[in-house]
């Protein structure tokens, strides 16, 4: 049978608006996917719907649609995405208007049932989907499926269940399209995009990397590429980067199946060609991840800037001005963050200055509206010298809260409404399996003693970040077996909390792949309650892996 070709043109609501047309355009698909929903997503359409009860999907899609669905009509492409969000119906409707006016046969059909039942101040709450109800309304003929709330990988592990007739125990099989879904997932990552080892890539290819897509086989292997001529470089190092981004242990949960990252091979496989193979799987868990979204409160945030000498002093007598104004009614959080990206003896302003950032939370909008902006704007004139702010400070807003919750699968009314309107109800997967650790592996022998020089860990190791609710994880992978061997045994957990000062007082937990040379570290409550909080300068953990690899350890010479 021949390998079934998936595309993806969309990492997040946001992302390149061209990237329909160019997959289109840009060589043979059998499927286009997109992904445009994320924790912060669902909290944005959560609040549109509340303005607009025809709203709560990407607009963005239903956009591209106008020229992507006589495009992919054309060409005999299916469309499978999640930008149905909170109202998969609502933009199946919009579809087929749109197609009318187009005057295209285009059939569409959606899946719904991952919304769950209201909870007081919750905004918005799901449980995330498999890929059978997507696989049951291609089965129907849909040409078009939108989705709500699924899991990434399902954009990928339905149209494979179609196209294959894969059954729901063909566990290796299902787990390959897991691993394929989540490289395919977040688009140009897998293509050179945040890609770590960036400075070893031609820079003109990294000016626009084209987005991936992967040849998917029957036995669930796969191969990761892009269209020809298209910007980008797919190597083993931007697909093993791609492959530990927001993962954690040795098992990677879905609702179609368990897939064992410890299995996982790479190889190059020609120029901008990974092969992906060996994959296990086990049955799925018995309960579904859900989200919910609810609001926290209300916040705001002042950035004080401070020029040129004395700086620790003006930002304490600023500190102490802003707390004796709001003493008498102060917000619930008050925070201060002193960034020192001055330098002495600087050329320019901008780079003899510091920041010093105020965040203040409350649930009363006014505590954090003009009480602080009063405080902060009446200080123009009697604070530090050299006194202004990067912004003058708004009123507040209001900022949301993510909670990881878990539900019986079987609790979950998965649904495909197909392109005849026919609603059929898809089972729940026929075995499951409770979630546990794997046992570490055995380890190589470390490297024998020998010189060593101070250098930043990221001169050998590649390292990739991201957030999951209130946690972050951060996978770390090197490139030989020898840099294994002393990476192993050299950045243990209690090291990792001495490299990276914040994570120090918190749950760190390391898990070794020794299949991808990598480390997986999962940082619990670093980000407090999610991305949409805003509770650290870097809310999302993008950046964290980055600020790993700038941290200097003892390199043995020989590795340099």
């Amino acid at each position: 049978m021949n390998p079934l070709r998936i595309g993806n043109a969309s990492g997040f609501y946001g992302d390149r608006f061209t990237a329909v047309r160019e997959m289109l355009t840009g060589g043979r698909l059998d499927v286009l996917t997109g992904d445009y929903l994320a924790e912060l997503t669902m909290l944005i359409l959560g609040r549109d719907l509340l303005k607009d009860p025809s709203a709560g999907y990407a607009r963005t899609f239903l956009r591209q649609m106008e020229e992507g669905l006589g495009l992919a009509h054309e060409r005999g492409t299916r469309i499978v995405a999640n930008a149905g969000g909170l109202n998969p119906a609502g933009l199946a409707d919009a579809l087929r208007e749109l197609a009318a006016k187009l005057g295209l046969p285009t059939r569409v059909a959606h899946v719904e049932g991952d919304l769950l039942p209201s909870e007081p101040g919750v905004l918005t709450a799901n449980a995330y989907l498999g890929g059978a109800g997507i696989a049951a309304c291609l089965a129907a003929g849909a040409d078009v499926v939108v989705t709500g709330r699924v899991t990434d990988a399902a954009l990928v592990t339905g149209p494979a269940q179609w196209h294959f007739g894969w059954g729901p125990e063909e566990y290796d099989r299902l787990a390959g399209a897991v691993v394929a879904g989540h490289v395919l997932e977040c688009g140009t990552q897998a293509t050179g995009g945040n890609y770590a080892f960036f400075r070893e890539l031609d820079p003109k290819a990294l000016l626009r990397p084209g987005f991936p897509l992967a040849e998917l086989y029957e036995d669930g292997s796969a191969v990761v590429t892009k269209h020809p001529g298209t910007g980008g470089v797919v190597d083993v190092g931007t697909v093993t980067a791609q492959l530990l981004y927001e993962t954690g242990g040795a098992r990677y949960a879905g609702p179609d199946a368990t897939a064992r990252l410890d299995t996982v091979r790479l190889t190059q496989d020609g120029p901008d060609r990974v092969r992906i193979d060996g994959v296990r799987g086990e049955a799925p868990p018995p309960t579904l991840k859900a989200g919910r979204c609810r609001l926290g409160g209300h916040r705001n945030e002042v950035v004080f800037v401070l020029t040129g000498l004395d700086v620790e002093a003006k930002a304490a007598l600023v500190r102490e001005q802003v707390h004796e104004a709001l003493a008498k009614n102060p917000p619930a959080d008050v925070r201060w963050e002193l960034a020192r990206t001055d330098r002495a003896d600087a050329d320019t302003e901008e780079t003899a200055s510091a920041l010093l950032r105020l965040v203040v939370r409350d649930q009363d909008p006014e505590k954090v509206g003009r009480a602080l902006t009063g405080a902060a704007i009446e200080l123009a004139l009697a604070s530090y010298p050299g006194f202004h702010v990067t912004a003058p400070p708004g009123r507040g807003a209001p900022y949301g809260v993510f909670e990881t919750a878990y539900v019986p699968a079987g609790d979950v009314p998965h649904t495909a409404v197909l392109p005849d309107g026919t609603r059929a109800a898809i089972p729940v997967p026929p075995a499951a399996r409770a979630l546990e650790a794997v046992p570490e592996p055995a380890l190589p022998a470390p490297p024998p003693p020998g010189p060593t020089v101070r250098a930043p860990l990221g001169r050998i190791a590649g390292a990739r970040s991201g957030d999951k609710g209130g946690d972050a994880n951060v996978g770390v992978w090197v490139r030989t077996e020898a840099e294994w061997r002393w990476l192993v045994h050299t950045l243990t957990t209690d090291r990792f909390r001495a490299l990276l000062p914040e994570t120090a007082e918190l749950d760190v937990t390391r898990h070794v792949l020794p299949n991808l040379r990598a480390l997986n570290f999962t940082v619990t409550g670093i980000l407090g309650e999610g991305v949409a909080s805003q509770a650290r300068f870097d809310p999302q953990a993008k950046a964290l892996g980055e600020w790993l690899r700038s941290r200097h350890v003892d390199v043995p010479e020989d590795l340099l």
